[in-house]
Parts: C-alpha cells; structure tokens; sequence
C-alpha cells in the first residue's frame, strides 16, 4: 500500500526494533496502530547510532546486545503487515547495516515484507543514485530527511526523489525531547512545500526529531501533515516492564490528540 495519513495531523511512530525483544516489539507496533498510528518507522539497531540522542542509543545498544539483526526486523516487518495490512510501514537505518546485508537483497526483502518505504538517516539525495535505482525496481518509497541547514538545491533533489512522505528535522542536532516547536520548523516546511506542493496536494511533510506531547502534535499540526514521535517512546518503552510496554505505548499515542479533540468540540 501507498504510505498515507489519516489523520490531522498524521501520527509516524518510530520503535527501536529488538528493544525490549522482537515479540514486544511487534506487540508495541500492532497497539500503536490500533491507538491511532498511522506510520511505523522500524528502527535497525546499529552499533554507531550518531545522528541519535542518549535515549535511542541506549535501545539501540540493548537490542544489538540481545542480537537483533536486520533478517529480525524484516521479520518484524512481516509480522506487522500480515497483522494489520493497511498500516503505513517504514524502515529506519543507517546505510551499513544495508551495505552488510546487501542492498539489492534488502530492497528485495523489504518490498516482500510489506514495507512501504524505507529511511536511510545518513545518506544524502545527492549520493543515492544506486539506492534509487533499486528502491524504484521495487517500488518502495525513497524518504529523505531535510533539515533546517539544507541548502535549497539539496531540499528541491529531496522533494523531487522523496515519496510517501518528506522527513523535516525540527532543528539541527541529535533525536531527543525538547520543550516546543521552533520556528525553524516551520520555516523548513514551507521551503519543502515549494518543490513538494501545496499542504492536502503534494507529498507529506512529516516533522520530527524532539517531538513528545500533545502540545507539540498541535503545534505541528499548524503547519506540516505529520509529527514523527520517537525518543519520547522509546523513553516510554525503556522505563515500562516488557509486559507493559504495549499498553503503555498505546495510552500516550491516544493522549497525543487530546488537544485536538478538545478544539473540535
């Protein structure tokens, strides 16, 4: 299926794939689902996370410790699509972990798994030729991530080789949580729009990086399509019991429209 929002704004809920283990992590896709998210970035463990925060790269350490590979999170991924099929599904790594298991072969096992698309964090539009070529074989989505220092010919190559969605960094620096939205943000949202088109038009922009209340959906919600949730969940995720988690996960997701709800009253 074509990645897509149902809501407004739409909900991207990034999970360390392996962390706690690959069943809770599963459990914690299929319940963020059903509480009203309408994307699942799967994150590859890798040993050398740089581009995230403290909390991701504690996730990513205990779940390569537990030895979570990039065939388990394919596996994940299955599991997930054969559950609840019409769900947005993305795949978050960093470029060796595809290197390592080859990259004709992961867009070939991605695409069988159900992927929609995939997030490679440090790899830039101008060196993805190859990366392209093969995702288009496929035809899995291609997501590139902008940032507020993006020059503008790197956020136009973005918007026009990106699909399902475009990924705006909400300020510059590592994933974690912060207190509101910077004006940065929606500066780089409206630099994205004039390649990727018009809001309810052209492709999705999806904000992220810090994003972890209620407060912060509604501020995105001004401006841009989605809000991307990460450390704020594996935060969530690393201070709940295994068994736990997957409620847990599912009450903040549902506590993040409050907001909106409220105004629409």
């Amino acid at each position: 299926m074509a990645l897509s929002f149902n809501h407004k704004p739409g909900l991207v809920v990034y999970l360390t794939a392996g962390d706690p283990s690959v069943e809770i992590t599963r459990a914690i896709a299929i319940e963020a689902i059903d509480a009203g998210a309408d994307v699942i970035e799967l994150g590859v463990p890798f040993s050398d996370p740089l581009a995230d925060g403290p909390v991701i790269q504690r996730a990513s350490e205990r779940a390569v410790a537990r030895g979570t590979r990039m065939a388990d999170v394919l596996k994940i991924a299955t599991e997930i699509r054969a559950a609840r099929s019409k769900a947005g599904l993305v795949i978050f790594t960093y470029l060796n972990p595809i290197l390592r298991y080859g990259l004709s072969r992961f867009v070939d096992d991605a695409a069988a798994a159900g992927a929609d698309g995939v997030l490679v964090t440090d790899l830039i539009v101008e060196e993805a030729d190859g990366y392209l070529s093969e995702m288009n074989r496929v035809g899995l989505a291609p997501i590139f991530l902008a940032a507020p220092t993006s020059p503008d010919d790197r956020i136009e190559a973005i918007a026009t080789h990106s699909k399902g969605f475009v990924y705006a960094i909400s300020r510059v620096g590592i994933t974690g949580k912060q207190q509101s939205m910077t004006a940065d943000a929606a500066a780089l949202v409206a630099r994205i729009r004039r390649w990727s088109g018009p809001a309810g038009v052209g492709l999705p922009v999806a904000v992220g990086f810090g994003i972890s209340s209620a407060e912060h959906v509604a501020q995105v919600a001004e401006f841009a399509d989605a809000a991307v949730i990460g450390s704020a969940i594996v935060e969530l995720i690393e201070r709940s019991t295994p068994e736990a988690a997957p409620e847990a996960v599912a009450r903040f997701i549902k506590g993040l429209r409050l907001p909106q709800a409220a105004l629409a009253q």
